[in-house]
């Protein structure tokens, strides 16, 4: 097999932690991990021109928002292929507009539901099981969700409990971390990805997968909430499930390593069909359609997506998204996007710098458009009415390691057509972020 080169990965030492990427040391060569780490995001929102606005517009005037979240982080390695982890979490503040408005919205660690608050919660307690499949194995660095040193090079995992559906499906190194990279919903995670997740962006679930040094497949089947963007589990696995599948290939272009991921995701839950209530609405039966009056336990959803990262030379990296869902019932558990395309580079300035921007161009199904036109509202979007044109973003993003764990950034979005309406925008949204990692 042909050697690639990562022309800008992070290096560890010889026992596995990074220990500059810390504000406090960690011991080395023990069975337990404990760790914290806070994340502060002021945004500034400036205006913009807005003929007219609904219930779930984006705000149009001038507004500041600021979100904290912390979490602490513990694991303990059971045997040596065997481990539990746990994190405790609060997520305070809040952001521009409460989160609604725009698709792509500006901000990734906003709870979609404010009136949640900073009450702690835990966010995931589960358990690992590593199968090995060769006696030759690879070092990896340890942090809050690996304690091993090493591991098999080809072998079975099997991860089950409480945890983050994209903690294993869709990750890419360069646009997945909105604690260092990108915060744009659409930027960090594909945004035609409904996967299963409470309002929080967490479930109860299984992940199972086969790793190779060349491939990786990974399967997972996730608890869906009882009502979209809801905070409670539908246990009916019945009718309500999210089953996602995806393959990871490993390949070379000019020396440089390059990542294909291909996922498959399929949803099943108590959803409304956009069909069915803009029918209504055109008939004069409602005077606006409503897509909670119209749930129906095991509809689905399908979608599938694409996700490439490529290194390249002079410490710069880059990626690409393609996503698509069906868009046929109702936007449920992320945002209300139905297809999207994103591309975006980082470059290494420094040793401890990173500078970064992209792009993102998402879309509706026509039946999702039209819901929106009538004056239809989502968990997310509603204008009350809607003129029709694709939501685009650019982001950009310069990060630096001031001391140790402590990562202070600079952001800038452009959000061109927000919630997809060409008579609202453009909005302009500045961010300040400081990341602790403890």
């Amino acid at each position: 097999m042909a050697i690639c080169l990562a022309s800008s990965a992070a290096r560890a030492d010889d026992d596995g932690i990074d220990d500059a990427a810390y504000l406090i040391p960690h011991p080395h060569d023990t069975r337990w991990w404990v760790s914290g780490q806070l994340n502060s995001i002021t945004q500034v929102q400036p205006g913009f021109h807005a003929p007219y606005a609904g219930v779930n517009s984006f705000r149009a005037s001038d507004h500041v928002a600021t979100s904290v979240v912390a979490t602490v982080y513990a694991a303990y390695q059971i045997t040596s292929t065997t481990a539990i982890m746990i994190a405790g979490e609060s997520a305070g503040g809040g952001g521009l507009s409460d989160a609604l408005g725009i698709a792509g919205f500006t901000n990734l660690d906003v709870v979609r539901n404010p009136t949640l608050g900073p009450t702690p919660y835990l966010g995931r307690a589960l358990l690992e099981q590593i199968i090995p499949l060769s006696d030759e194995t690879t070092s990896v660095s340890r942090a809050p969700f690996n304690v091993n040193r090493k591991v098999a090079t080809r072998r079975i995992a099997i991860r089950a409990g409480k945890l983050s559906t994209v903690d294993s499906f869709d990750e890419n190194t360069v646009g997945t971390d909105s604690h260092l990279q990108l915060m744009n919903w659409a930027l960090a995670n594909n945004g035609a990805y409904d996967y299963a997740a409470d309002t929080r962006g967490y479930t109860l679930g299984a992940v199972v997968e086969y790793v190779d040094p060349r491939f990786a497949v990974r399967y997972g089947a996730m608890l869906m909430p009882t009502v979209a963007n809801g905070i409670a589990y539908d246990f009916g696995i019945g009718h309500a499930r999210g089953e996602q599948l995806e393959l990871e290939l490993h390949g070379c272009l000019g020396g440089y390593l390059g990542i294909a991921r291909i996922l498959g995701f399929y949803n099943h839950a108590k959803m409304g069909n956009y069909s069915d209530v803009d029918a209504e609405a055109r008939a004069g039966i409602v005077p606006i359609p409503d897509i909670t009056a119209d749930r129906v336990a095991g509809r689905t959803k399908l979608g599938v997506g694409l996700n490439l990262e490529q290194q390249l030379p002079a410490a710069t990296r880059a990626f690409a998204r393609l996503g698509w869902a069906d868009g046929k019932n109702e936007a449920f558990a992320y945002t209300e996007i139905d297809n999207t395309v994103a591309l975006g580079v980082d470059l290494r300035l420094r040793a401890t710098d990173r500078l970064g921007v992209a792009a993102v161009s998402n879309g509706l199904s026509a039946s999702h458009r039209q819901y929106l036109e009538l004056g239809g509202s989502g968990f997310l979007l509603g204008d009350g009415k809607l003129h029709y044109g694709r939501e685009t973003i650019v982001e950009t993003y310069y990060t630096t390691r001031a001391y140790r764990g402590i990562s202070p950034s600079v952001d800038v979005q452009l959000v061109i057509h927000p919630g997809y309406n060409v008579e609202r925008g453009p909005a302009v949204v500045g961010s300040f972020r400081l990341h602790l990692e403890l």
